[in-house]
Order: C-alpha cells, then structure tokens, then sequence
C-alpha cells in the first residue's frame, strides 16, 4: 500500500466546501470519486482541514493510501483530467504510510482579501471581499497584533459537530497582520490550527475595531474564553484563501 501525498489548488466558489456532503459538490467528494475509478473500491482522501463552502486554497494539503502502481506524474496527470477546470493537483508524491495531513501539521496560513475601492474589477470579484466604506486601516492592523499568542478562541469559533467530543478551542497564532497595496487589503494569519469559521470571524472583528465599534479591551475580553461571549460579524467566505499547511522537516 501507498501513502499518497497531494497539494491542492482550488477555485471554492461553486463548492460547499472541502467536506463530503450529501448530495453537494465538495473537494474531498470529487477526489473521492476518482479515486474510486483508480483503485476500484471506495477510498478515503483525508485533509488538512475543512474549508467552509465558496473558501478558495493555493495549497491545501492531502493523502490518500493507494494500491495501485501508476507513477506519481501520470497519477498527476489522470487526477488533473478528471477534475473540474477549477481544481488542479499542483504536486504528487510518495510519503511515510503514517503520513496525516491534518494531525502531522505544525501549522497553517490563511489570507483574506478586502477590496476598499468603490470598483471591483469583475475578474476579481469572485474572490474578494468588497468593502468600500469608511474605516481607520490603522485601528485595523493595530487588532490584528492582539491575535498574537496563544488564546481561546470559543467566541470566534461556529458550531460544529465535534463540539460534543469536548475539545480545547485554545490555538496558538504566530501571526496575525495585515497591509495594503493599492486598493487590496490583504489580512494574514498563521496558527496551531483553526477552527470553524476562526479566520473569517477575526477578519469581521478587525473591520469593527476598524470602523470604531470594537476597542482593544472589547477584543481582549472576546479572547478570555468567558462563556457566551461570541464574536461577529463573519466575513464572506470568498475573500479567505488557504495559503499553505506547514510540516516538520524531513531532515
């Protein structure tokens, strides 16, 4: 048996996100799908995370466990053939057989793209977040620094069906800042992990403390892990992108 490695690029816009879903179009359901052709049995492709529907990914990261002998290119090439246009496998290789995409991770780098001109170029549009209106980007990258460290996130984090099991909503963010070029305001952030919703509910709180709604304090206390506490706005999922999954060097 094989253990599969896959970097991932996709267009989230047309999909419910990375998660298989009844009856919806996903990622991990189309991969899944050919897979099945490839091996002849049913195949679990497991991720480095769940996407929520309409989030894009430069690099998203998974694994698959293959019988199969075909070689990693032409491998490359059949996956590539079968996919929508909107999903391309970037790179294909062989791996560890305990390789986990999810549970081998160190860390993860997402970006959110904010539009403040008044026109959104159409080509764009799919994958911005307009938001043209009055606000001090300085109130905004001076939030962001407040994410730094390590937290808990239970007020940024939606509900999810592994809250039952109980697990820590504590992360550790390593950066968290933003900049802007021309009319792009380009949010960065990088972490333990993420939970559901995490990132696009921070980016709706940077833009209240950037329109004065939201003080420094106010996020702190979001951050304290009080119960009942919930944080929004949430941003739109089209402006947020996987950027890359990072792993321990090989070496």
């Amino acid at each position: 048996m094989r253990r599969i490695k896959l970097t991932i690029t996709y267009d989230g816009t047309d999909f419910h996100g990375w998660q298989v879903q009844p009856s919806l179009p996903t990622i991990q359901a189309n991969l899944e799908e050919i897979f099945r052709g490839i091996e002849g049995r049913p195949v679990h492709v497991a991720g480095s995370g769940r996407t929520d529907a309409g989030v894009h990914a430069l690099a998203q990261v998974a694994a698959v466990s293959l019988e199969n002998p075909i070689p990693t290119a032409n491998l490359k090439k059949a996956i590539n053939r079968l996919l929508p246009p909107t999903v391309r496998v970037v790179t294909v290789e062989e791996v560890d057989p305990g390789f986990h995409p999810r549970y081998d991770a160190i860390s993860k780098t997402y970006e959110y793209r904010i539009w403040r001109g008044e026109v959104v170029p159409p080509f764009e549009q799919r994958f911005l977040h307009h938001y043209p209106y009055p606000m001090s980007e300085v109130a905004f990258y001076a939030a962001s620094t407040l994410f730094v460290g390590k937290h808990d996130f239970s007020a940024f984090a939606a509900s999810d069906d592994r809250d039952a099991e109980g697990r820590s909503k504590v992360r550790t963010i390593f950066r968290s800042d933003g900049r802007r070029c021309g009319d792009l305001l380009t949010y960065r952030v990088t972490g333990s992990g993420f939970l559901k919703h995490m990132v696009r509910n921070i980016v709706g709180t940077l833009l209240e403390a950037g329109k004065g709604n939201l003080s420094e304090n106010d996020i702190k206390h979001l951050l304290s892990g009080a119960p009942g506490l919930r944080a929004n706005p949430t941003a739109p999922g089209k402006g947020l992108f996987l950027v890359e999954v990072q792993y321990p060097r090989s070496d």
